[in-house]
């Protein structure tokens, strides 16, 4: 028979016990984690989000309680009143917070019970993410996912505490907002009121903070809720969390020394590990060294650059990249001269994912000779000079890809990343954080032969490149800055453009119409024109930023409801079908492929 709470009130956390409370009365309720029936004293572990101590069901208080406590279960929900002692010499539990303290019990409320559990309430389960995810109110017992979301509580709190201490105002912005398309596909609601009308949910607060700098709030901060309909995988979610904050009349510094302070104030606060001097590195320098602008800095293997000597080499598969234009950058790969011929093979195939059509390898032998099936067409002096630059030593081997160089840049990037791990070179206890900045305003979009906003379309070209804009859109640079952490992009952001002439070149070279700029950000270009100060701006991945600091490879686990890879709620069922007469209301029908209503 189950009971109620009635004048039953908590006193006590479970994992707060201690030892100013011994010889107390006190009352905790929670889950059953374990019990173990010793020979007529019943002990079990009473669990809350706090922890667990121990309650003694003992005869020497009630026989009575004793039976009742022997028909106690896992996850059975409890109120237990008793007395905190001191465990017996010998029987302390080194693991727990309250391990050296116990309760007597001398009232016991069952208030719920529970099926057998589809998965162990513990840390470590060889248990499916499905299975968790469509059980998530059992996951979130489970001690480290309930620490991982009261981890991501506490930065909540350090970040406003930052914020509001540098003068910030928090201010939310809309949720349900014009579509305004910004790289990602929107998510569309129907309006009821206005038939075969949208509204869209936002993938960032970016026009409506600028449009509060225009407003006067010179510092605006928000943690946002974002929504993009893009493919999924570990680090992306179709709903996310932003640390999102602006600024009225400052320069790329600025805003970065705000960024520092939130970054520092959550590893200090959080972790107590100070964060040192952050280093800024360019985005050609990036790329040029690591062949990605989001570098892992802990490890070496760089890249080097040798198109110089493919130039006049006699390997046609070198020389004809490099006389069209392409490039050819190698890798040294410190001790993998004992690679097998299969295991080469496997990397090859590696580097093919990034459109690597080949990778070229050459073997320095412990007694200095040379392997590889390609070194017959290179001179001695060529030979020389590419191990002198790639600083080879007996032991090593050299990886090289020729090919244009967005192909060469990211297949070495995944390729250096790969060995770093197979070679156990990635310090994980390190933690490198810098600022990469200097990134071109615009690249190119091969297949649609058009110009495209690296970042978005309101980041500010540098000063003295405003006047290439038109005329040379590919030396622009942007006024750009992305917080990169152990090779991850954990913030990014920029300085925004103010003016509405600058805007408009800006819009004409991506290719946008007036009368599809009015149609799309007409708000803010109007905003633009009653004075708006000079603003930049940047925003942190909470959820991802949150993950690194936790350790876990999946911001799901950092996630209280997070979706599958295919957009899924498991828990929940969604996303799900809606009765005929909601569509109704919404004027919708959905039909099939062959026009049909369905």
């Amino acid at each position: 028979m189950l009971e109620h709470l009635g004048s039953f009130q908590r006193t006590h956390y479970c994992g707060e016990i201690s030892e100013k409370d011994l010889g107390k009365e006190v009352r905790v309720a929670g889950w059953v984690d374990t019990t173990r029936d010793h020979g007529g004293v019943v002990f079990t572990d009473l669990r809350d989000r706090t922890g667990k101590v121990q309650i003694v069901f003992s005869p020497e208080i009630s026989e009575d309680l004793v039976e009742k406590a022997k028909k106690l279960r896992h996850e059975f929900v409890i109120a237990v009143k008793g007395e905190v002692r001191r465990r017996p010499p010998g029987t302390e539990n080194p693991k727990l917070k309250t391990g050296e303290f116990e309760i007597y019990a001398k009232e016991l409320q069952i208030l719920n019970r529970s099926l057998p559990l589809p998965f162990p309430i513990e840390n470590e389960i060889k248990v499916s993410e499905e299975v968790r995810l469509k059980y998530r109110f059992l996951d979130l017992r489970r001690p480290k996912m309930a620490q991982n979301l009261i981890f991501r509580h506490r930065m909540y709190q350090v970040v406003r505490e930052v914020f509001n201490k540098e003068g910030f105002i928090e201010i939310e912005t809309p949720y349900l907002t014009k579509s305004t398309p910004e790289g990602a596909r929107d998510f569309l609601v129907p309006s009821r009121i206005y038939p075969g009308k949208f509204y869209a949910l936002p993938q960032s607060p970016q026009l409506f903070k600028q449009i509060l700098m225009v407003s006067g709030f010179d510092k605006y901060y928000q943690i946002a809720r974002c929504f993009r309909d893009e493919d999924l995988r570990a680090d992306r979610q179709p709903e996310f969390t932003q640390i999102d904050f602006e600024m009225s009349f400052v320069r790329e510094r600025d805003v970065m020394d705000v960024a520092e302070k939130v970054l520092r104030a959550l590893y200090k606060e959080l972790l107590g590990v100070e964060i040192g001097e952050i280093p800024v590195m360019s985005y050609d320098e990036a790329m040029e060294r690591f062949g990605t602008d989001r570098p892992d800095t802990r490890f070496g293997l760089e890249l080097k650059n040798i198109t110089d000597v493919a130039k006049r080499c006699n390997f046609k598969v070198f020389r004809t990249v490099a006389e069209k234009g392409g490039i050819v950058k190698a890798i040294n790969f410190e001790g993998g001269a004992g690679l097998s011929r299969k295991e080469i093979d496997e990397l090859t195939k590696f580097v093919g994912i990034y459109g690597a059509k080949g990778l070229a390898w050459i073997k320095v032998l412990p007694e200095g000779k040379l392997q590889s099936p390609i070194v017959k067409f290179f001179t001695e002096d060529e030979i020389d000079e590419i191990l002198r630059r790639l600083n080879a030593k007996p032991g090593d081997i050299l990886f090289f890809v020729a090919d244009k160089p967005d192909v060469v840049n990211p297949a070495l990037a995944n390729l250096r990343l790969k060995l770093g791990k197979m070679a156990n070179l990635i310090d994980e206890n390190k933690i490198n954080v810098l600022w990469i900045v200097d990134f071109p305003m615009f690249e190119w979009n091969e297949e649609e032969e058009r110009w495209e906003a690296l970042h978005h379309p309101f980041t500010s070209p540098k000063e003295e490149d405003v006047e290439k804009i038109l005329e040379e859109p590919g030396k622009v640079r942007a006024r750009a800055y992305d917080m990169v952490l152990n090779g991850v992009e954990i913030g990014g952001g920029s300085i925004r453009i103010h003016r509405e002439d600058v805007q408009e070149k800006v819009f004409k070279v991506i290719g946008l119409s007036d009368e599809e700029a009015k149609e799309r950000f007409g708000f803010l270009l109007e905003a633009l024109k009653y004075g708006a100060p000079p603003h930049g701006g940047m925003a942190f991945g909470l959820d991802r930023l949150c993950a690194i600091m936790r350790g876990e490879e999946s911001i799901r686990d950092v996630i209280a409801f997070p979706k599958t890879q295919r957009g899924q709620c498991l828990l929940t069922g969604a996303p799900d079908s809606v009765r005929k007469e909601q569509l109704e209301e919404l004027h919708i029908e959905i039909k099939d492929e062959e026009g049909e209503e369905v």
